[in-house]
């Protein structure tokens, strides 16, 4: 299967936010033009944070990293993925004032994301998950709540407590453009990313166990590469997926994509210093599942992209998917 033989095929529906999203979207624009990213809207880190605590505005980070990825256009695509490295705007990304500006000038949200896929030229469309202005809450056995994403996905939880229980307040309804793009799905995936802090965001609005249920679509997780210290330690692929039903509230998984290779040495002993370590699967917990879980190779072997600006990516390796080889999975899925 070439690159060029699905622009007319399978309509996919992504469901997350951040990297794991952009990986995803960034691979299957190449095999089909009907493609909708749905997108968390509990971000409250960096410069998404500010641009909410200081102008009041809806989080658009996550929503810009997927316009960038559906973007037709380079030079554009780089102008909003870049990153102010000094003086007032320091740490924001062109693209997140862009849309804020657009959120105020117009009044919605929606439209400014209507508009940045026309400034983009975007192939596919970015939906926001809900509308409503939500934030992240974390409830402990105490009573004690953690507020916030960004706080919640990058903690230390007290792994004695059990899995976390997690809310939006306030209570977030699904947007009805989310859920139609659900029911006219032929397959929905869920990204990898920031589990708690990324994902399931996305996963407990109102409205996303309804719509999950109700349609046809074939619905695959692309199950992470690492696990996180702190909170997915140990986790194996059927750990992540558990959750990910649990979020949901509901059994609606058919397929489980899965890393089976190890990435080099080097790469391994880099991120075993930070406690993350490889998620490893257990073949006959996955074969009594509900669901099919298929194995491959997963690793990307090109080195990240540099963006200007930002600090973080230019001091790390990294270990992603390769964005081509899970689309052509995802179509194989498809046709199957």
């Amino acid at each position: 299967m070439t690159s060029n033989t699905g622009h007319m095929g399978a309509k996919v529906v992504v469901i997350g936010g951040g990297t794991g999203s952009f990986t995803l979207l960034n691979g299957l624009k190449n095999y089909t033009s009907h493609l909708t990213a749905i997108v968390n809207m509990a971000d409250d880190g960096g410069s998404t944070g500010v641009l909410r605590d200081e102008l009041g505005a809806l989080p658009p980070g996550d929503v810009r990293q997927c316009l960038v990825a559906l973007s037709e256009s380079p030079r554009v695509r780089d102008l909003f993925n870049y990153r102010f490295s000094e003086g007032t705007f320091e740490g924001h990304a062109f693209g997140n004032i862009f849309l804020t500006a657009l959120e105020k000038m117009t009044g919605s949200f929606a439209e400014a994301v209507d508009v940045a896929d026309e400034v983009l030229n975007v192939r596919g469309r970015v939906v926001p998950v809900t509308l409503d202005n939500v934030h992240l809450i974390m409830k402990k056995r105490s009573g004690k709540k953690i507020i916030g994403e960004y706080q919640i996905g990058n903690m230390k939880f007290d792994l004695g407590e059990g899995r976390p229980e997690l809310e939006l307040s306030p209570p977030a309804v699904i947007n009805p453009e989310a859920s139609e793009a659900i029911a006219d799905a032929d397959i929905v995936v869920i990204a990898p990313g920031n589990l708690y802090g990324s994902i399931a965001p996305a996963l407990i609005v109102k409205g996303m166990k309804e719509a999950l249920q109700k349609t046809t679509a074939k619905i695959v997780y692309v199950c992470n590469l690492v696990t996180k210290p702190g909170q997915t330690d140990n986790f194996k692929v059927h750990d992540f997926a558990d959750e990910i039903e649990r979020f949901i509230g509901a059994n609606v998984l058919d397929t489980v994509l899965y890393n089976t290779e190890h990435p080099e040495e080097s790469l391994l002993e880099k991120y075993s210093r930070d406690k993350e370590f490889g998620v490893e699967y257990d073949h006959p917990i996955l074969s009594a599942k509900h669901y099919t879980a298929k194995g491959t190779s997963l690793i990307s072997k090109k080195l990240p992209k540099k963006v200007a600006g930002d600090k973080i990516s230019a001091t790390r390796a990294f270990i992603r998917h390769d964005s081509d080889v899970i689309a052509r999975q995802l179509m194989k899925i498809y046709f199957s």
